[in-house]
């Protein structure tokens, strides 16, 4: 038996109050979720679609979405009306779709811009200079319902924690030269989205504003039934 409860606290109580914790609720029944909605947390991370706007659509409306794993841009439509953060954004392709999505919704959707640090070649991103040469680009100076919010990142999958730490400063180096050559006067422009149960707290050390953590709070994958 999973002692949310208690997962919860011992996380919180290692937590700085800058960084705010996005519980990965994926796989997860709605009734373990809504234990820890009624300890007051309000904010969950899924990376599926269809998982996503299925407990959207069952549970309390001032929850806070986020979708933390790989979007396709066919898929957007979907959570365009609700989403809170993409976490995601690996590609131009894709933020052009959520622009449009967002429109249709008449909102502006936050998003984080993602990058590639990790060894693995499986993991999406981009690197610094393909998000450089984006952003200055005249099309994507053109996208007006979409708010960048700043970066995220996965680490190597290694028990090497020297690699992991080294991958993490490469992103807030990275993080702290766009802030200041293109999003100095955004406020918005803040969030360093690194760190999962298994690396969360080297991601804090080295500047997480977020980490996203799953089994470490509601126990260990379920993957639901075929």
């Amino acid at each position: 038996m999973t002692d949310i409860k208690s997962n919860f606290e011992k996380i919180k109580q290692k937590l700085p109050d800058n960084v705010l914790l996005v519980a990965v609720s994926k796989t997860k029944p709605v009734d373990l979720i809504m234990q820890a909605y009624n300890l007051g947390y309000r904010t969950f991370g899924e990376n599926k679609v269809q998982e996503l706007r299925e407990k959207y659509e069952q549970m309390p409306k001032d929850i806070n979405w986020h979708m933390i794993g790989h979007l396709q841009s066919n898929k957007v439509k979907y959570i365009a009306p609700f989403v809170t953060l993409i976490h995601a954004v690996d590609s131009f392709k894709l933020l052009k779709t959520i622009n449009k999505e967002a429109a249709k919704n008449k909102r502006v959707i936050n998003f984080l811009f993602q990058l590639h640090v990790a060894k693995e070649e499986s993991k999406f991103g981009m690197s610094c200079e393909e998000l450089e040469t984006m952003i200055n680009s005249d099309e994507y100076k053109e996208l007006k319902n979409i708010n960048p919010c700043g970066l995220m990142a996965m680490a190597t999958n290694t028990p090497d924690k020297n690699i992991v730490r080294e991958e993490f400063k490469q992103v807030k180096k990275c993080f702290e030269y766009f802030k200041e050559k293109y999003f100095k006067d955004k406020s918005d422009f803040k969030e360093l989205s690194m760190g999962m149960s298994q690396d969360y707290e080297i991601a804090i050390e080295e500047g997480s504003t977020m980490i996203r953590l799953g089994s470490i709070l509601f126990g260990a994958r379920e993957y639901p039934k075929k």
